[in-house]
């Protein structure tokens, strides 16, 4: 292994450092952590009506300080993994997610960005289906 290799191993295992007891994660800075975590519920989607949105159960989404989260919202329920990205300036997070929808095993992507006005902005992609913007508030439920 060359000198250019051996940095680049111990720069990839620095930055692989575990996120839990608050060490860093590439990608995860205080300020997006501190901001994020915690449950959203979801007020508002661009594809589907309010109602149908809380049809199971009040919509939402949730980051853990862990980097892990869940979302829900008509039949659908799925855990998250998720990624500091700043958006426009604000912080934000990309996250991928997989669960059910209905018991149909589902997975997708999306993303979230803090507003000035404190409410959550994102959108949510199905794997090979649909996607649909939301806005979110937060509602002090640590679950």
């Amino acid at each position: 292994m060359g000198s250019g290799e051996r940095r680049m191993v111990i720069a990839n295992r620095r930055s692989l450092t575990c996120a839990r007891g608050g060490k860093s994660v590439p990608g995860k800075s205080r300020r997006t952590m501190t901001a994020l975590v915690g449950r959203w519920r979801i007020i508002e989607m661009d594809l589907w009506a309010q109602e149908d949105v809380d049809l199971v159960a009040p919509g939402f989404i949730e980051f853990e300080p862990d980097h892990m989260g869940s979302l829900g919202f008509i039949a659908v329920q799925a855990g998250i993994d998720w990624r500091d990205a700043h958006r426009d300036g604000h912080p934000g997070a990309e996250f991928s997610w997989e669960g059910f929808d209905e018991g149909d095993h589902t997975t997708g992507r999306g993303w979230a960005a803090l507003e000035d006005d404190g409410t959550l902005r994102g959108h949510l992609f199905f794997h090979l289906g649909d996607n649909s913007g939301f806005r979110a508030e937060r509602t002090g439920d640590k679950r």
